[in-house]
């Protein structure tokens, strides 16, 4: 496994963990299929939230949540549509979060309802 792979995982288990302490039930990882790949969804009553996660060692070349452009949000969108389907979800709200996970100081943001 290469290294960005690594550091990537590390910053979606951090994430899994911080929604998981808000009383989300994370309901799947790494989901993919041929329209790309969720990172994390994670339920809440009624709620399903797809969260992207960015792992950057910092901001100075830009922000994490900036490499979730327009192309890659309708990914997302094509991949959750395809996902709550088949969890038979469709009676869910659904929202779209970012989060970004900066390495060099320790720092998670997140973006809820970022698309």
């Amino acid at each position: 496994m290469n290294i960005k792979k690594l550091i990537g995982d590390k910053g979606e288990r951090k994430v899994a963990r911080m929604y998981a302490a808000k009383g989300y039930k994370i309901i799947a990882r790494n989901f993919s299929c041929k329209y790309g790949e969720l990172d994390i969804v994670a339920q809440k009553g009624k709620q399903v939230v797809v969260i992207e996660v960015k792992t950057r060692k910092n901001d100075s070349f830009a922000q994490a949540r900036e490499y979730v452009d327009y192309r890659k949000q309708n990914r997302i969108r094509n991949t959750a549509d395809l996902f709550l389907q088949q969890h038979k979800l469709t009676d869910c709200a659904i929202r779209f979060d970012v989060a970004e996970v900066y390495t060099e100081n320790n720092i998670v943001n997140v973006i809820e309802a970022a698309f």
